[in-house]
């Protein structure tokens, strides 16, 4: 009777399903997400935060800022982040005219594929304002938008225990919303990479709207 038992118990147990390409020790992962840079005294120590928590990490970089600090991008993009379009002025599309909504977009683009050579894929509307004209648009110019699951609020400069705190309560496949530019934030990556990987989540990539393996 107590082998049928363990025989049905066992038959009926099903394993938390893990990705087919996870990393060992990863049954999950989360995407770190950097908005609103480059930032000529953040975006290097940002960096190199990352490299050391071997941690990789998608930054919506601002037009007129990649233009103005382009080694900061091509820095970026080496350290094998992703680089994804945060608009040319960082303003609110939904109030944009069709052109100007245009415009934002398509010159971010074109700044971004200059200093890189890659085109980007990914695209975050400032403020998460969006609409079903600005997420056309960014399908029109062969971008996926991209919001997220977990906002740390980091640009309110709350202390580095408290970012680490929400970017740690993400769970498998979330996108977690932080800034360039705040010395917290940078202060934050090892505790961030380090609680996430306590609960078998890894930095990933965003595929399809959420976070996947890099």
């Amino acid at each position: 009777m107590l082998l049928r038992t363990l025989l049905v118990s066992a038959v009926l147990f099903v394993a938390p399903a893990v990705p087919a390409n996870a990393a060992p020790g990863c049954s999950g992962y989360v995407a770190l997400t950097y908005d609103d840079g480059p930032y000529a005294q953040f975006t290097r120590p940002l960096l190199a935060a990352l490299r050391s928590a071997r941690a990789r990490a998608t930054f919506f970089d601002i037009g007129t800022r990649a233009k103005e600090h382009p080694d900061l991008v091509r820095a970026t993009a080496r350290a094998g982040m992703w680089l994804g379009n945060h608009t040319w002025s960082h303003p609110f599309l939904t109030r944009a005219t069709p052109d100007e909504l245009s415009k934002e977009i398509a010159s971010t683009q074109d700044e971004l594929r200059r200093i890189t050579g890659r085109v980007p894929t990914l695209f975050r509307p400032p403020y998460g304002d969006t609409n079903a004209a600005v997420a056309a648009e960014a399908r029109r110019q062969g971008l996926d938008q991209v919001l997220w699951t977990v906002d740390t609020r980091d640009w309110t400069s709350p202390p580095t225990e408290e970012i680490v705190r929400s970017a740690t309560s993400a769970t498998a496949g979330g996108i977690v919303l932080m800034h360039d530019g705040y010395q917290n934030t940078v202060d934050a990556v090892p505790l961030v990479v380090q609680g996430l990987r306590a609960k078998g989540l890894c930095p990933g990539r965003i595929s399809g709207g959420r976070a996947v393996a890099p």
